[in-house]
Formats: structure tokens, sequence, C-alpha cells
């Protein structure tokens, strides 16, 4: 089987020109990034108002294994088996970050011939939005630091900042530094950090962001800092504001790509699924919906991560409504949840192991599918169920797993073949979700915003994880005091914990039960509109493997890139 770069590198692309036309999308409405990529103008939405709205799909996933479970590829085979049956068909994805594509996980582009392209430039610097995002986070922070070394007029509290700078590079050696040293010429030493690119408020602000007013406003509440008194200062404050909104002003219009078989897909924002919402632009989202007939999109993880903050935090600015969730399964995964296989990140699996039949880990396995379909339902949305198979999986296992989920209440369960065929495999998927879309549908929110910070969070940990209830450190019952008196507490609820289990210990596999979940910190993103609580130490700044991804990346004799994945 070639690579996906080697496929990727060997399709035929159309204009993106001729891509927007087949959409609807006017010339004028178009800013060109060479032949295959183009950026849409918000400004479209005008035009597009009167339209009626497309069908909504979101793709999610199982608690997932270190390797991930192809919901990308699924997301977009799914987009290409619309297209064959000659649905209108438009979907949205996340920008992948240059951190993940040199380390361990790859890209974000889908993979075999359910991919969108030019894969190459999606996945290294793409239009340069996650440069604006950096630029426009860095610049806050060095105009926060020239407050501070300019006799500090505004009473920041040096011990309480809770902004770092950022880079779109995994680089561990700059998780804790110190910066300002070298006299008061360079500034006031202090602690600080980087993060990565992506795990930034001010990347989770853009994706949320509804036009470029809104932006500006969510820009100019972004909390920073607090006084020695303990006010809240803002980048309104630090009169940053207005220049971030210009520094990402081309980058909040979403980019138009193409999937291999030339059906439309808008790329834009790629928040992280831990401490953001994990999800793509509210603005592409609202842009597709009234271009096509049907809109797939994709969250980030399980649907206890990104489906569920796609309910309750994106769906909240978008106002738009789910029609269907498809659910992407493995068979690996529902055999490491049972206990029969340990799946290490970079690391080969047991092939041997993996290719037995065993049907009680299958069974064991599958009640973490089955609460992922529960959390599904619990949002009034039907979901479908989808295998992701490989050539390891048992005819006896795969039915198995059919039967468990519609007895969960999956309105469908079936097999895709997408990564090797392209749309043609996700045909079956296709009819699926179409049907889906035509069943009774009461999506609603999880929680009501005018709950308690604490009833918020205890709702999500209970009805969504399965927990028993909610410890607070005194750290967090101090922050949920401060928040609830400075009129933070209407917020809804991000819920930064791992993803690798449906409780706070990526340890737990499963369905985990009888457990208490602690929550250790509540932090504050004021400008994308949400309170996030620490359910344990979340990585903000990845780091490389001891073999990083970039080691094969490189150009052969003829100057092509090669190596990338």
């Amino acid at each position: 089987m070639k690579s996906d770069l080697q496929i990727a590198q060997e399709a035929k692309l159309k204009p993106i020109t001729e891509i927007a036309a087949s959409i609807g999308i006017k010339e004028e409405e178009l800013d060109l990034y060479g032949k295959y990529k183009a950026k849409v103008s918000p400004d479209i939405l005008k035009r597009l108002q009167d339209r009626p709205q497309a069908k909504y799909i979101v793709v999610t996933a199982l608690t997932p294994t270190p390797l991930g479970e192809g919901k990308t590829t699924t997301a977009v085979g799914l987009g290409q088996g619309l297209a064959r049956l000659g649905k209108k068909v438009i979907n949205t994805l996340r920008e992948p970050s240059m951190g993940p594509v040199f380390g361990i996980k790859g890209g974000a582009a889908g993979g075999g011939y359910a991919q969108v392209v030019p894969m190459e430039d999606l996945n290294l610097h793409f239009t340069g939005d996650i440069h604006a995002v950096g630029a426009a986070n860095n610049l806050l922070c060095a105009m926060l630091d020239t407050q501070l070394q300019k006799n500090n007029p505004l009473g920041i509290d040096i011990h309480n900042i809770n902004i770092n700078r950022v880079v779109d590079i995994s680089d561990r050696a700059l998780r804790q530094i110190i910066i300002g040293l070298g006299g008061k010429a360079n500034g006031i030493p202090r602690e600080s950090g980087y993060d990565i690119t992506v795990a930034s408020e001010v990347m989770a602000i853009l994706s949320l962001a509804t036009d470029i007013f809104d932006l500006r406003q969510r820009l100019g509440r972004m909390t920073v800092a607090y006084t020695t008194e303990g006010k809240p200062v803002t980048a309104e404050d630090l009169k940053a504001a207005g220049a971030m909104t210009v520094l990402l002003k081309e980058a909040l219009k979403p980019n138009l790509i193409q999937t291999l078989e030339h059906s439309a897909c808008f790329m834009h924002c790629g928040p992280f699924a831990n401490i953001a919402h994990g999800n793509n632009s509210v603005l592409a989202d609202l842009i597709a919906c009234k271009l096509a007939d049907y809109v797939v999109t994709e969250s980030g993880f399980g649907s206890d991560m990104g489906f569920e903050k796609m309910c309750n935090i994106k769906c909240r600015t978008s106002g738009l409504k789910v029609d269907a969730a498809v659910v992407v399964c493995t068979v690996r995964a529902l055999k490491m949840h049972g206990g029969a296989i340990k799946v290490v990140a970079g690391k080969p699996l047991d092939q041997e192991t993996l290719a037995k039949e065993n049907l009680e880990a299958v069974v064991k396995g599958s009640e973490n599918l089955e609460k992922h379909i529960e959390n599904v339902l619990l949002h009034g949305v039907p979901p479908v169920v989808v295998l992701n198979r490989f050539p390891t999986d048992t005819p006896a296992e795969i039915e198995l797993v059919k039967e468990r989920a519609k007895a969960a209440g999956a309105v469908a369960a079936v097999t895709h073949e997408v990564w090797a065929k392209g749309g043609e495999g996700g045909i079956e998927l296709a009819e699926a979700v179409i049907e889906a879309t035509q069943k009774p549908n009461n999506f609603h929110y999880l929680y009501p915003l005018d709950l308690s910070i604490k009833e918020k969070m205890e709702t999500i940990a209970t009805k969504i994880y399965g927990a028993e209830g909610v410890d607070y450190a005194p750290l967090a019952e101090e922050k949920i005091k401060l928040y609830t008196e400075i009129d933070f507490d209407k917020l809804p609820i991000c819920m930064a914990k791992t993803h690798l289990s449906l409780s706070h210990d990526p340890s737990i596999k499963g369905r985990p039960r009888n457990f208490r979940v602690p929550i250790r910190d509540v932090r504050a993103s004021v400008g994308a509109g949400f309170l996030y609580p620490l359910l344990g130490t979340m990585m903000t700044m990845p780091g490389l493997p001891s073999v990083p991804a970039a080691t094969k990346v490189d150009i052969d004799e003829k100057g092509n890139t090669v190596g990338l994945f």
C-alpha cells in the first residue's frame, strides 16, 4: 500500500476556483493562496442568510487508543461517500499543528484514499493562520511584560499572571523558563513558560468568533493577569486587543481545500480538545451549513471531550444543532479497553495477539463504546456507530460490536473501508447517516448556564463520565468563589482532562465506575467564553519522542517531500 503522502502527491487536484464554484462561492468572495487553497470572506453569510440550514453531522469516537481510531479519515470518507450518492456535501475540519506533525501523532489530513489535499501544504504552515495566532498571543505577552518593566501602572501581581508565550513546535525545554534576565533594561525577571500555539486562548477565541467585531470583543475580554487587589487585567486594559485583531484579520477567514475526490472542505482553526473545546471554527460551519445539504465535521477525541464541548460550548455560540453523530470505534480499541492488548504511542502493536479472535475482550471493551453512545443520546442526537475496519478484525468480532451498539441505542451500526477505497468504501456509512438525520431529533444542551459553577461541573462529571461526584482542592474552591464574585459564573464549562479514559485517570480503561472526579484548579478563558477546570496535569506544551517524526522528513533527488506519513 502506498503511503498517505504518495497517494496525495499522485492525486490530480482541481483548481480551487472550480471547487468554490461547485458549492456556490463567487470569485469575489475568495482570496487565493496559490492554485489549490483559498480563504473565504465571512461576508458571504450576508448573501446566504436566507438559505436553509444543512444537516449537521458530527464525527466523534469511543475513548481512543494512543494511536487514534481514524476519526478524520472517517469524516473525510463519509463526506466522499455522501458526494458519491449525489449529495451536496462539505467537510469542516481542524487545522493540524506542526507539533504533532513533527512529533508522534502525525497530521490531520485523513489517510489513504480518504484525505484532504494539498496534504503537504496543510500540514506545514498552510495559510499561516497558526502563525498569526502565535504573533497575536506573543504581542499581548510582550505588552504585559512592558507594563511590568515600565513601573507597573496597572498594579499587576507578578505572581498572578496566567498567559504564556507560544510556539507551534513541541519543545519541552520551554515549558518552564525564567524571563527578564540581564538587568532592568531587559524586563522584570519572573517565572514563565511556553505553550504550543494551538493550546492558547487566542486560538480558542479565533475558532469561536462569529465575525471580526465579535473577535475584537473576545480578545479584549481576555483576562491575562490579576492586580495585587485581585481585580482582572484584560487585553483591553493593556490596549493590545486592537492590534491583535488586525493580526488575526486574515486568519479569521475559513480556508477552502478539497478531498481526493474533489468534494469541498473548510479546514480552519485547531484548538486543543483538552483545555479548549477541540473543534474547527464556528465561521467555517456557519458558512458550510448555508452552502451545502450535508456538513460533516469532527470533534477531538471521544464523546466525553470534543463532542460534549461541541454541543455545550460551540453550538451555544453558532446556534447550530447537531442532526446526527457518528461514533467511530475499532476492534483494537475495544480489545484494549477489554484488557487484552496494550497500546503505546509510537510502538508497534503485537500483531499476533491482535489477530487472535477474542470475543470476551470485545464484550468487555464494548462497555466503553456503550457509554459514548449514551453520551450522544444525552444530547438528544441519533448516534450511528461505525467500525473502522482493520485486516485483523474477524467477522464474529465485527458482528458482536454491531449487536452491542444497536442494543445500546445506536440507530445503525456499520463498517467502512474508506482508507483503502475512498468514498466507495463509505457508501454504507453515508446511507446510514442520511437515515439518521431523518430520525426524530431533540438536540439540547446538557445544562443551563444559570446553574452554579459547581452544579455545571458535577453535571458533566456524573452524566458524561459516569462519576459518583466531584471533589474540590482548596485552590479550586478559591477560584470558584472568585469567579462567582466577579460574574464569570454564567460561562459554560470546558473540562480539562485526559482523553485516554472516561475518567480523570488515563490508566483506567473501559467504563469506569465507583470513582470521584478531583478538581485541582479552575481557570478562566473569558475571551473564549468558558471556564476550564483542571482534572489533572494538563500538558500544554508537548515534547518530542526519542525518534521524532521529523527525522523521517526530507526531500529526494527531485526536490519532492518524502517521509511525511
